[in-house]
């Protein structure tokens, strides 16, 4: 099995990833296909779910006459993964863009904020120690 930081995902693979995270980290083939955008067939879904299974990035269970597919990494490293991503292709490479966007576009209450602010401060102190 390949290590799924070695092969690229197309778009479509990619969706598929990001729909099985929205699942609750696992589902069947029919439940992620029918949350595609444009939905590819039954078998079309199951291919390229073989596929991310070759490349290591899902793997499945048989549950009666079904599989149901779990993805290999957990759910913080796939946030981590995906926030880099955003970040490099949308905001430069920029955390201070992406947190700025963010802060401008949401609205927030006076709660989120303040709880927005602790954070900012956690981080500051640990960065001094």
């Amino acid at each position: 099995m390949v290590s799924p930081s070695q092969e690229k995902m197309s778009r479509r693979e990619r969706e598929i990833m990001d729909t099985l995270f929205a699942l609750g980290d696992q589902a069947s083939a029919e439940e992620i296909r029918a949350r595609l955008s444009d939905p590819p067939g039954y078998s079309a879904i199951r291919a390229m779910l073989a596929r991310l299974e070759a490349k290591g990035y899902v793997r499945h269970r048989e549950e009666g006459l079904r599989y149901v597919y779990m993805p290999t990494t957990s759910r913080s490293s796939a946030q981590r993964n995906a926030l880099t991503r955003l970040v490099r292709v949308f905001f430069r490479g920029s955390p201070q863009e992406t947190a700025a966007a963010l802060l401008k576009q949401e609205s927030w209450t006076d709660e989120e904020l303040d709880a927005l602010r602790a954070e900012i401060e956690r981080v500051r102190r640990e960065k001094k120690s």
